[in-house]
């Protein structure tokens, strides 16, 4: 499994807005997607417009491929991209050792 994390900066003042586009961006998109194994979106105490996306791939391929060069990607960038004010930060992680 491989791990998707998104830095993503909002504008000031959408939280609320942003919050319900990307639950429902997430459900009703990016959870379709044949490669997805569950998603988790944290926001920022500190810094109320940012928000860390962690989404658990069965691939890189499947991310990257299966879904960014899909139809899908493009739906789910109508949804939650009007709230960006930058371009998210995207990386992907392997998992080294975790609690139980």
């Amino acid at each position: 499994m491989i791990l998707e994390i998104a830095d993503i900066r909002i504008h000031p003042g959408q939280q609320a807005a942003f919050d319900e586009a990307i639950t429902r961006g997430l459900e009703t998109v990016i959870s379709k997607n044949a490669g997805c194994q569950g998603y988790k979106v944290n926001k920022g105490i500190e810094s109320p417009e940012r928000y860390v996306l962690q989404i658990f791939w069965t691939s890189v391929e499947a991310h990257n491929v299966g879904f960014r060069e899909s139809p899908a990607f493009a739906e789910w960038r109508a949804i939650v991209g009007p709230f960006f004010a930058s371009p998210p930060v995207v990386e992907h992680f392997e998992l080294v050792t975790k609690s139980h």
